[in-house]
């Protein structure tokens, strides 16, 4: 099969994780294989200390395995240093985090269009482009508005808005509704998987809640630090219109 045809955007082949040394040694993940191919929505689950938010952290290129294969649209990641990692996360990848992670006192579109920023974007275009991903999430209004001046909701939306302003190839979310309601909850797995479905991002998201995995098409669950189980879903979730 040619690279072109190829459809696997991540792959893991005996992937580990260690920390600490000697007596004081903490195996997070055991030989993990995994594949996940483009296009994707994916749901890692598990219980606390299972291995899945390391596992994120090491396909977000945040941490670097201790052994084992990754390779990244090829690439193979364990591999590259520091800085090469580093502007890997900048060009194709994007973060969503539980916690939102927006600068406090500076407003939607200024958090929004600071990744472009770390890219050396002029002016003109980061506003732009920030504006587009602003409009894109529901939040046309809020552009000035600072994160204390929005509810829980549209600070998760200026978080999704800044995470794919440069058009990552994949998206990693890490419980992003772990803060939210439930109605709210819904309006933001709606907002991930029309930015899978339309626009062809990858998603990798961990969650401990099953009613957020139902809008993956797949869910990889993970137990003291190996694959318990991968399962395809028949259907995800469905949309409101």
């Amino acid at each position: 099969m040619s690279a072109e045809a190829d459809p696997s955007l991540i792959t893991l082949h005996e992937l580990t994780k260690t920390y600490g040394h000697g007596d004081a040694a903490f195996q997070a993940l055991r030989g993990v294989d995994l594949t996940i191919n483009k296009g994707e929505f994916v749901a890692v689950m598990g219980p606390s200390g299972s291995g899945k938010s390391t596992l994120m952290n090491v396909l977000g290129c945040l941490d670097t395995p201790t052994s084992g294969h990754y390779l990244y649209q090829g690439v193979p990641v364990e591999t590259l240093n520091a800085e090469q990692r580093s502007l890997l996360r900048r060009h194709a990848l994007g973060f969503i985090f539980q916690g939102f992670n927006l600068l406090a006192r500076t407003s939607a579109l200024e958090n929004v269009e600071l990744p472009l920023l770390y890219r050396g974007i002029s002016k003109k275009e980061r506003r732009e482009r920030a504006e587009e991903a602003l409009v894109s999430v529901g939040l046309p209004t809020k552009m000035r508005n600072t994160p204390a001046e929005l509810s829980g909701g549209q600070q998760q939306r200026v978080a999704i808005a800044r995470a794919v302003v440069t058009q990552p190839s994949t998206l990693f979310a890490d419980e992003p509704t772990g803060n939210l309601d439930t109605s709210t909850t819904a309006e933001i797995m709606e907002l991930l998987t029309r930015l899978n479905q339309d626009r062809g991002i990858t998603v990798v998201m961990v969650t401990h809640e099953d009613e957020v995995a139902a809008y993956a098409r797949r869910t990889v669950r993970v137990k003291d630090g190996l694959i318990e189980f991968d399962r395809l879903h028949h259907e995800p979730a469905p949309l409101q219109p």
